[in-house]
């Protein structure tokens, strides 16, 4: 299939190149099927040219059953389901601070938009954040740290207060968790950091596809938290 499409995009650039013998030796731009392909015209030839985005490909292999194995193909499964939830926090994040700055909010109006700001997020992310597992949701608050720049505790303490950073941490630490760790990408974050490293550059569903076999399900976030 690949031998073929590439074919008759070698046959398209040749009839095009027939039919453009007297065009300027200039560069200029032609449309294709709704894609702007350049072209040059040198000495009687036409050579058309393109961008085609790099493509990754990791080798398949069996599955592993032993027990880092399995560790590992959990921690690609769950990044992959949470970490765009973390993007959508710094953006949200970034979006208060600057609505929050911009309007000089201060004491009761800025605990107002917080808490009005805090419901409509409620009502849109409560039901998928609860339906997530318990590795899924510390790994999430990980991922916010290494987003925002700054421990879940913090987040919770500048955006609410104390008593409300003290009362999650309680709750954190119920399930093995402590809101004050911060990420460490040089050691307990490092695999985690690896994946960053992969989805940044583009590489993550090949990546994905070569454990799992498929294309990774993408989490659905909406728009205008994006």
């Amino acid at each position: 299939m690949k031998k073929t499409l590439l074919a008759l995009l070698l046959c398209l650039a040749a009839g095009w190149a027939a039919s453009a013998r007297n065009v300027a030796d200039t560069a200029a731009v032609q449309r294709l099927s709704g894609h702007l392909l350049a072209y040059r015209a040198e000495q009687g030839d036409t050579l058309f040219y393109d961008y085609l985005p790099p493509v990754w490909v990791f080798p398949r292999h069996a599955r592993q059953k032993s027990a880092d194995m399995r560790k590992y193909y959990r921690l690609v499964y769950n990044f992959n389901k949470v970490y765009p939830y973390a993007l959508a926090a710094r953006h949200l994040s970034q979006g208060v601070d600057a609505y929050i700055a911009a309007n000089n909010l201060k004491g009761i109006k800025r605990d107002k938009y917080i808490n009005e700001k805090q419901k409509e997020l409620m009502g849109v992310f409560e039901k998928p954040l609860r339906n997530m597992s318990i590795s899924q949701g510390k790994l999430l608050i990980r991922l916010c740290d290494r987003e925002m720049g700054m421990a879940s505790y913090s987040v919770i303490k500048d955006y609410k207060n104390g008593f409300a950073a003290g009362f999650w941490q309680g709750i954190a630490k119920m399930f093995g968790h402590n809101l004050k760790d911060r990420y460490d990408p040089a050691g307990a974050d490092k695999m985690t950091e690896f994946l960053v490293e992969k989805w940044n550059s583009g590489e993550f569903p090949a990546l994905y596809y070569s454990i799992f076999f498929e294309e990774p399900k993408p989490t659905d976030i909406p728009l205008q938290y994006r």
